[in-house]
C-alpha cells in the first residue's frame, strides 16, 4: 500500500511521523512538507487560525494522495490536514512523499501539497490581533 497515512484530524500533526510512515528500502529520497501556522497575513498580526472542513474532506484528500501515489516513481506517501484551533507555530499540514531519486520525490511532494490545497473543502478562519478575523476559503 503505497498511502500510508491521509487523514483530516483535530490532533496535532508531526512531520516526522509522516516521514518515518513513508520508509522505503527501495527509497533514495523522502522529501517532507509541514505547513506551519505563522504570525501575518497580508501585513496584520495573526493571532490564531481555525479551521474547518466539509465531511467529504477526508474522502478527497486520501483521493488526492492516491492520485499521487500512482505514479511509478513514488515508493509512499503520507498526507494530513489539522482542523480545529491552532496557534502560531502549530502545523496545519503534514507531507511526505518518497521515491528512488530526490528530483521525483521534491515534485511528488510538491503536487501533492498544491494538489491540498487546491482541492480540500477546507475554510480558516484568522484571528488578527485587531480584535477583527476573516474566513477565507483555501481552495
Amino acid at each position: 500500500m503505497k498511502v500510508r497515512i491521509a487523514e483530516v484530524t483535530e490532533s496535532p500533526l508531526d512531520v516526522n511521523a509522516h516521514a518515518a510512515a513513508t520508509r522505503d528500502a527501495a527509497a533514495g529520497a523522502d522529501v517532507s512538507f509541514c505547513g506551519v501556522v505563522r504570525d501575518h497575513d497580508h501585513g496584520r498580526t495573526v493571532l490564531e487560525l481555525e479551521y474547518t472542513s466539509h465531511p467529504s474532506a477526508a474522502g478527497i484528500l486520501r483521493q488526492v494522495a492516491e492520485e499521487i501515489a500512482a505514479d511509478p516513481a513514488v515508493l509512499a506517501v503520507a498526507v494530513s490536514h489539522r482542523i480545529g484551533v491552532l496557534k502560531i507555530g502549530d502545523v496545519a499540514l503534514a507531507a511526505s512523499v518518497t521515491a528512488a531519486h530526490r528530483k521525483q520525490a521534491f515534485d511528488s511532494c510538491q503536487r501533492l501539497v498544491d494538489e491540498v490545497k487546491a482541492r480540500l473543502p477546507i475554510w480558516k478562519r484568522q484571528v488578527f490581533a485587531d480584535g477583527t478575523d476573516e474566513w477565507v476559503n483555501c481552495p
